[in-house]
């Protein structure tokens, strides 16, 4: 199980949000890449970047800063927000982002992620977030009456990469991440989970550990790291 740092862009800096609320922001720092960069002499092997205006205008708005990553760092990343169309997933393939995220558009066109899957061979990740088992999106502003994991299945045998599964009652909480809820997705599905929300200690990623053998591949953390309440060395380490 891989241990993947978050860096939350927020008109070209570093941020994070509480559930998800834009106006519950926390800055951490002026440079996204500086903190990429920090990230990656802990020892990191994979970097998630968000564009979190982005995620919400529907659009790419942090290009630039996504690209200074790239130019400043030797660890892939992969960048989801705001990615609505085939044009914009070519364009950060061609930038030379790894794995790029499909989150909301997943809900609503489907064919998008299967095509992608077909055109961008092994860099496409589905990001599901759910709040009380249902898909939520535009930002996590609505929730659907899909089910995550019915949303999870549609991609079963198209070449997703990976999802990224967020519980967003504990996403920048700190509270633990939902193993439950992890677990079941793990198991409707053979697609590869990383796990996202809620993980606070070295005591969170021990207990994801528990489930790696179902298909838990990754976790994904942010505010912990930030807050300083999880060490990523350590974190890597007990998870190799």
């Amino acid at each position: 199980m891989i241990i993947i740092p978050a860096v939350d862009i927020k008109k070209g800096k570093c941020v994070r949000l509480l559930q998800g609320r834009m106006e519950d922001t926390t800055h951490y720092s002026d440079s996204p890449l500086k903190m990429a960069q920090q990230w990656e002499a802990d020892g990191a092997v994979l970097i998630h970047v968000i564009d979190l205006d982005g995620a919400f205008a529907k659009e790419v708005k942090n290009f630039a800063t996504i690209r200074d990553i790239l130019a400043g760092i030797n660890v892939p990343i992969q960048v989801g927000g705001g990615i609505r169309d085939m044009e914009t997933i070519e364009m950060y393939v061609d930038a030379g982002v790894s794995k790029v995220i499909i989150g909301s558009v997943a809900l609503y066109n489907p064919d998008l992620v299967k095509d992608a899957c077909k055109h961008f061979e092994g860099k496409i990740v589905v990001g599901i977030d759910a709040r009380n088992g249902r898909v939520a999106v535009e930002g996590w502003s609505r929730t659907s009456e899909t089910r995550a994991i019915d949303l999870a299945k549609e991609f079963e045998s198209c070449g997703v990469a990976a999802i990224n599964f967020t519980d967003i009652h504990r996403d920048g909480m700190q509270t633990g991440p939902n193993i439950e809820e992890t677990a079941a997705m793990a198991d409707a599905v053979s697609i590869p989970i990383v796990a996202s929300g809620g993980v606070s200690t070295i005591q969170d990623i021990k207990n994801l550990l528990e489930i790696e053998n179902k298909g838990v591949t990754g976790v994904i953390t942010g505010r912990a790291l930030y807050e300083g309440t999880l060490d990523l060395k350590e974190a890597i380490r007990i998870s190799n």
